[in-house]
């Protein structure tokens, strides 16, 4: 070492950045924006015809996809320091491709939005664990089921559903089913293995027992925190919206109660549809494990998959 120069302080080094005081949201391009159009160039041709277009489209900012209304509402908590929330984009695109996705959020005013990975091809779900995601939307399926598998919160966005309405610019509105979704499927395997009537049984006998927890639980405690904070001029509004009815429903919410987490609005349908109910709650996002529920949803609010649980592994096998 050179004389007249001391050696460096480690204490002087800066603190690494970190995420792990926020809400971490992962999402692909197509779950943000519309690239539907572009998706069917990728599809049908090759790889350079698809990065050809991109690049000639690169000032043409992309319109809102079905995810976009949840992501502009949630970072609308970050309006005063200190930064809540984080969204950082996740997605297979190339990283040319992904510069257009950044000018498409800049043009649409989510500044904020500043990080992302581009994995061109590549599973981009590995990347779910340094980033310490509490939620990751994708259109690609595969990539759904993959993060599941890991532990984390992931729903496959249904890019032809119905956009958000935009009547509640101050309210964060998410619907979530029950079972498989925010609770297990423990009791959804009654009832596929031996019908309703066990399954009214069975959840009367354990009404007092609360349900382990489902690959949603996660989002809906960090939700819970988001909204206990109470950031000025947002909130968070949710619903559950569950095939349960009475005396099920119990159960459900003795399960809510043991984790001190409230829900704003509970409807308990008995296999009613839930478009036509999802519609009056007007959600920014619902997220249910049966297809044939978030394809009616769909048609009314955004919806997606969550790719886990008996029902759908049955789906997977009978389709």
């Amino acid at each position: 070492m050179m004389a007249g120069h001391p050696p460096p302080n480690p204490s002087s080094t800066a603190m690494a950045v970190t995420l792990n005081d926020k809400l971490v949201v992962a999402i692909s391009s197509r779950a943000l924006f519309d690239f539907e159009e572009e998706n069917t160039v990728f599809e049908r041709s090759d790889p350079d015809t698809y990065l050809r277009l991109q690049r000639e489209r690169l000032d043409t900012p992309a319109a809102p996809g079905v995810a976009f209304s949840l992501v502009q509402k949630l970072l609308a908590f970050n309006a005063e320091a200190p930064q809540r929330v984080e969204v950082v984009l996740l997605s297979r695109n190339d990283p040319v491709s992904g510069m257009r996705v950044f000018r498409s959020a800049k043009a649409h005013g989510l500044d904020s939005i500043q990080r992302g990975v581009f994995t061109q091809g590549r599973d981009p779900f590995g990347y779910l664990r340094p980033l310490g995601a509490q939620l990751f939307l994708s259109a690609n399926a595969d990539d759904v089921t993959q993060a599941l598998q890991l532990g984390y919160p992931a729903a496959h966005v249904f890019t032809d559903s119905m956009r958000a309405s935009g009547t509640h610019p101050q309210e964060v509105r998410i619907a979530f089913d029950g079972d498989a979704v925010l609770f297990s499927d423990e009791a959804e395997r009654v009832y596929q293995s031996q019908g309703l009537e066990a399954f009214q049984k069975h959840e009367l006998e354990k009404a007092a027992q609360p349900l382990p927890e489902g690959p949603f639980k996660p989002l809906l405690a960090a939700l819970h925190r988001l909204q206990q904070m109470q950031v000025p001029g947002m909130r968070i509004r949710t619903a559950l919206v569950t095939a349960r009815s009475a005396p099920a429903h119990e159960r459900a919410l003795n399960t809510l109660m043991d984790w001190k987490i409230d829900v704003d609005e509970a409807m308990f349908l008995g296999g009613l549809a839930k478009g036509a109910f999802l519609r009056e709650f007007e959600p920014d996002f619902f997220f249910d494990d049966q297809t044939g529920h978030v394809r009616n949803a769909a048609s009314h609010v955004p919806s997606g998959h969550v790719r886990s649980g008996i029902a759908h592994e049955k789906a997977l096998k009978h389709p």
